[in-house]
């Protein structure tokens, strides 16, 4: 994937597994390890809304960019700009390590952070992708209907899964 920017698009869900592992979706494990060259997964609290954010190694090197024009636009528009704290939590996320499986431990501040417990909904969001609890992802406003619709989905496909098998 050299060279080309790398995108993470689509919805998954994950239930926590044994042993207090997530999984890493296929259709976003396969996105980070190419853009990490690696199995490393980088994740951060959101900075606005309660959920994690998600992404490859290779964002590291967009991010100074992506301080800059955060910067630049709250000076256009006479906004305060802490480019302190920003850079602190751009910078800040955690590189965690899975498996061929997708399989990784979960730092446990960032489960406090995020409120996350068993299931895990995993929305694309272009250079990154979000963690969310289900129901903070239900809490959240117009816009996210699509969103909400698919998670709903994935839990009621699990739900008809575990009845199946009692």
């Amino acid at each position: 994937m050299a060279g080309q920017p790398v995108i993470f698009s689509g919805q998954a869900f994950s239930l926590k597994g044994e042993k207090g592992r997530y999984v890493l979706p296929s259709a976003f494990r396969n996105t980070v390890k190419d853009s990490s060259d690696g199995k490393i997964l980088c994740l951060a609290k959101h900075d606005r809304w309660e959920c994690l954010t998600g992404f490859g190694l290779s964002r590291e090197s967009e991010l100074a960019a992506q301080l800059q024009r955060e910067e630049d636009s709250a000076i256009k528009r006479g906004l305060d700009f802490d480019y302190d704290t920003r850079a602190s939590q751009l910078y800040g996320f955690a590189r965690i390590p899975f498996d061929d499986s997708g399989r990784f431990v979960m730092p446990d501040h960032l489960v406090t952070l995020a409120g996350l417990d068993e299931a895990l909904y995993f929305q694309g969001g272009g250079s990154f992708f979000t963690i969310w609890h289900p129901e903070a992802l239900y809490r959240m406003g117009a816009g996210w209907e699509g969103a909400q619709a698919a998670c709903r989905s994935f839990e009621s496909e699990l739900a008809g899964k575990a009845g199946a098998r009692k």
